[in-house]
């Protein structure tokens, strides 16, 4: 509960708006896509045994799932209430101080907390087939489902990786049995479960869902990705790019009795939404505009989803625009710099690990119901920031 007083001050003085440090997550597995924004040499700030930073996590009230060696508080973000790192307090103590008055009663009363977080996601190859586990699994090994969605933001994906296309679930005429005997050859040799698959090429300002329980390999742009709260997978995938998982990948979130019962693990899949022969009119998520006019664009990017949604706001050169929202909700710049209410803010160009930024922020729900005013000082870039919300956001999808 470090710095409560100061971060209250800093609510107070910026009208219920904080601004958040940078939270990076090293993973230990594939190689990092390095579009993050993060000097050259902080790509191994931990050393090579934690893996190169391939992540930077927003809004994070929770911790990444790193193993033993990662620190209680990796991937959980910061309030910045000062500009100095020393006077730093914890964003879920913030949340857990503040309650209603900055997530709102509704999400107060129905999760405690605020239930969502939100991610760039960089790797340069593709990631393994997997899944993240429906709630009701989750719950088994102590934890919470979780789904996620996808958009690919122009501003930080001057390069493709090593495979643009993502893979979704399994072709329609695929049978469990099938999938079955590729999980049976885990650890006798690769087996090679994409081939099984159906995969999208990737489109630059379009996204898509993921619903839990959907298994995916995702490619290898940069992804921002809103999800629920929860760091949870099964790995289908033995082999992606000559580097080679181990079986614990596969059965680590299964219950120990459960962990060489290929049986539980497939039932860990959501079977009817794999192979929807219908996947891309239903999952994929081209955006649609929420309001405009001649000083700015927001476009809904993450919709109908029952349980998180962002928008993509875009402040034209030389502009200002007051923009009102329904909920609470995070935010990260992608492109200028100027106002965003109180704050001085831009876009960071080169970020030292551990260090600062002016490019982060979290809105109360009050605050953003009467409105935020954001400025552009550019006289020739558009500001761009991406917003995540949780399921209250009055997205043009269903809601829970």
């Amino acid at each position: 509960m470090k710095n409560l007083k100061v971060m209250l001050d800093a609510f107070e003085k910026h009208s219920g708006i904080l601004r958040l440090a940078p939270v990076f997550v090293p993973r230990r597995f594939s190689s990092a896509g390095k579009r993050l924004r993060l000097h050259p040499d902080d790509y191994y700030p931990l050393g090579t045994v934690r893996g190169s930073i391939k992540e930077r996590w927003f809004s994070s009230v929770i911790a990444a799932m790193n193993g033993p060696s990662a620190p209680p508080d990796e991937g959980m973000s910061y309030v910045d209430a000062t500009g100095k790192k020393g006077d730093l307090c914890l964003f879920k103590d913030a949340v857990d101080e503040l309650g209603e008055k900055i997530i709102g009663q509704e999400l107060m009363d129905k999760f405690g907390t605020w239930p969502m977080y939100s991610k760039f996601f960089d790797f340069n190859a593709p990631l393994f087939h997997h899944l993240h586990l429906r709630e009701e699994d989750a719950q088994k090994v102590g934890r919470k489902g979780k789904p996620e969605a996808y958009y690919y933001p122009p501003q930080l994906n001057n390069h493709p990786g090593e495979f643009p296309h993502t893979y979704y679930g399994f072709d329609p005429d695929v049978t469990k049995d099938e999938v079955k005997a590729r999980l049976a050859m885990y650890e006798a040799g690769d087996n090679k479960i994409t081939e099984l698959s159906r995969a999208y090429r990737i489109e630059l300002g379009t996204g898509w869902y993921t619903p839990p329980g959907v298994i995916h390999a995702p490619g290898s742009y940069l992804t921002y990705e809103p999800q629920w709260n929860s760091d949870v997978n099964s790995v289908y995938e033995n082999i992606v790019s000559d580097e080679i998982y181990p079986y614990e990948f596969l059965v680590e979130n299964c219950p120990d009795d459960k962990k060489r019962d290929l049986d539980y693990v497939i039932d860990l899949m959501d079977w009817e939404k794999n192979v929807d022969p219908h996947y891309r009119k239903n999952y994929f998520r081209p955006p649609i505009i929420a309001s405009q006019d001649e000083y700015h664009i927001e476009k809904w990017v993450v919709y109908d989803t029952g349980y998180i949604a962002a928008k993509e706001l875009t402040v034209f050169p030389g502009q200002t625009a007051t923009i009102r929202d329904n909920a609470a909700y995070g935010c990260i710049l992608t492109q200028g710099h100027g106002k965003f209410g109180t704050y001085n803010a831009e876009t960071a160009v080169m970020l030292r690990y551990g260090g600062l930024s002016a490019d982060e922020y979290f809105v109360s729900e009050a605050s953003a119901q009467s409105g935020v005013v954001v400025v552009n000082h550019s006289l020739t870039e558009p500001l761009v920031m991406l917003k995540h919300f949780g399921p209250n956001a009055g997205d043009p999808g269903k809601q829970p």
